[in-house]
């Protein structure tokens, strides 16, 4: 079994030190669903949803998620974001959108939680701005891509 970075030899949990290591460009990428009735998706990529652009609402909140993730998560490193990006895609089925965030910083840790954090708030904000459309609304298959660093 892999030992755990987060845990100490007494068992409680710790932040792992990166100061050892060197900086790095790295890279993570994530994607999720957020699956809703078709006549949702419709009255979002047609702006017709009351509180407002449901898709640029989503694309700020993932941003502003990646970089408050160390807020949120207690043993994620503060990390000075270069950059974040959210893409939206319609699959043919017509029902779900999927959500793509990539996610980049210089530092000595990597960036997976950033982005997994960013994908999943964009969907929690779609969710948030159709609620009152559609209560059987899902958010699936959150998932890391890929994480690279050079």
């Amino acid at each position: 079994m892999t030992k755990l970075t987060h845990i100490d030899a007494n068992g409680e949990a710790r932040m792992v030190d990166v100061s050892g290591k060197p900086v790095q460009q790295r890279t993570a990428v994530a994607r999720g669903e957020i699956r809703m009735a078709k006549e949702t998706l419709r009255l979002i990529q047609s702006h017709e949803i009351a509180k407002g652009n449901v898709l640029a609402t989503a694309k700020i909140a993932g941003i502003q998620a990646a970089k408050n993730t160390a807020n949120l998560i207690p043993m994620c490193h503060t990390l000075p974001i270069n950059h974040c990006e959210i893409e939206f895609e319609f699959p043919e089925a017509g029902d779900t959108i999927s959500i793509t965030s990539t996610v980049k910083v210089n530092a000595q840790t990597g960036v997976e939680m950033e982005a997994l954090t960013a994908a999943n708030l964009a969907a929690l904000t779609i969710y948030d701005m159709c609620k009152a459309v559609d209560k059987n609304m899902s958010i699936t298959n959150l998932k890391l891509v890929s994480k690279t660093k050079s």
